[in-house]
């Protein structure tokens, strides 16, 4: 009884954090009106959405709180909604199954699993899955295969193993262009051979996240998934949401874009507009 008591307790602390962030630490707007909204509003809007992506940055604390609270009202209201991971890869699928049912201590789960080293911002949302006895999908590439693909090119992976190519998403895989090749060259600040092969990573981790939601969800049709990525994975509907959109064309997605902006009321909607169809902007 103490223990279902302690695990009940642990389990009410992401809404006891989102209590305190309530005030002027998060905004969430809906792109279409570009209004302001609840979390409630949010999670009602979705009634009809297959998968939501939550884009975050990896050092928003209070990003993290809200991950948790939508993932708790998502549970609530649709019940068993699937949560998928960009930080956990496709190969440890058993460990997150053997901790999710109860049989692994946690510390073998964070060993095996190769949970970040921030997993402590994860571990409501792993928790909360746990608790409510929700699917977790390790969504993304093993490093070993994206250093591959960032030291020799996509085709690499070719070469490796029938036996491995069960953790890849179907080869080739394809190399968007346009905006958001744009984009990452922006970010990395100029492009040559050795940066193109870095992209080429990238479009490695959006193609197995979206993936691995795209056989998650054929298989559980009826269910909705919530996606959390670095947010670079799914603003703009670019990256994993668009591979998710040519794996699996009939889904219904919807993005967050979610990002400290200290001192901001709103959006910079000249700019910002496009990036998701909700945008939360947070103190961090």
């Amino acid at each position: 009884m103490k223990k279902k008591l302690l695990l009940f307790a642990w389990v009410l602390i992401p809404a006891a954090l989102f209590a305190q962030n309530n005030d002027q630490s998060y905004q969430i707007f809906e792109t279409k009106t570009r209004k302001a909204i609840s979390a409630e509003q949010l999670i009602k809007n979705i009634k009809k959405v297959d998968v939501l992506f939550f884009g975050e940055e990896h050092n928003d604390s209070t990003g993290h709180v809200l991950e948790a609270q939508l993932f708790s009202k998502m549970l609530r209201t649709y019940p068993g909604t699937a949560l998928s991971l960009e930080m956990f890869p496709t190969d440890v699928q058993p460990v997150l199954n053997e901790y999710l049912s109860g049989v692994i201590a946690e510390k073998n789960f964070i060993k095996e699993a190769r949970a970040w080293n921030n997993y402590k911002d994860y571990k409501p949302l792993i928790e909360l899955a746990k608790e409510n006895k929700a699917d977790v999908i390790g969504a993304n590439a093993a490093t070993r295969y994206s250093n591959a693909v960032t030291l020799s090119g996509l085709n690499k992976l070719n070469d490796f193993p029938a036996a491995s190519k069960e953790f890849l998403p179907p080869l080739p895989i394809d190399t968007a262009t346009g905006r958001y090749y744009e984009k990452f060259v922006n970010t990395l600040g100029g492009h040559n051979m050795g940066g193109m092969k870095i992209y080429q990573t990238q479009n490695l981790w959006d193609a197995s996240m979206a993936w691995s939601i795209a056989k998650y969800h054929k298989l559980n049709p009826k269910k909705k998934i919530f996606q959390v990525n670095g947010r670079f994975h799914s603003d703009e509907k670019l990256g994993a949401f668009a591979q998710l959109k040519k794996y699996a064309p009939n889904l219904t997605l919807v993005n967050i874009s979610c990002f400290a902006a200290q001192g901001a009321t709103e959006p910079d909607w000249t700019k910002q507009a496009e990036l998701g169809d909700y945008i939360i902007l947070t103190g961090k």
